[in-house]
């Protein structure tokens, strides 16, 4: 299987975002990017998920200096590859901690709490109400 990766001398971090948990190795390499089992120009299909997920690379210019193999869970891809951004960003941080000012300053290191919120009782949504009617 050629999307396996080594993962020898890897470093381990984890990211998320909404209801999604990225499991995140990575090593130095050639920029090879697996996402459970996949390459990840197979698992999302949307450019601006491929993008999103190469941006901490560009930020630092490496995007073809390490390897990164993934494990992600849960939600929707939005949710998954923000999850794998903020793994990968911290990973990187471990790598290089030269590299946490300029990853802070993105705000990739820091997990984006936003997430749906929940529906409450006596109304349609989590804030619309039912239509009032007067008779």
């Amino acid at each position: 299987m050629e999307t396996d990766i080594n993962l020898k001398d890897s470093k381990y971090a984890t990211g998320k975002r909404k209801t999604s948990i990225a499991r995140i190795w990575l090593k130095k390499g050639t920029g090879k990017i697996v996402v459970n089992g996949k390459n990840y120009d197979n698992y999302f299909k949307r450019a601006s998920h491929k993008m999103q997920l190469l941006r901490p690379f560009e930020i630092l210019n490496q995007p073809t200096s390490y390897d990164v193999k993934c494990k992600v869970k849960g939600g929707g891809l939005t949710g998954q590859v923000g999850a794998m951004v903020h793994g990968i960003s911290k990973a990187l941080v471990m790598m290089d901690s030269d590299s946490k000012s300029t990853l802070k300053k993105e705000k990739l290191t820091t997990r984006d709490s936003r997430a749906v919120e929940r529906k409450k009782y006596g109304h349609r949504k989590a804030r619309r109400s039912f239509q009032f009617s007067k008779r």
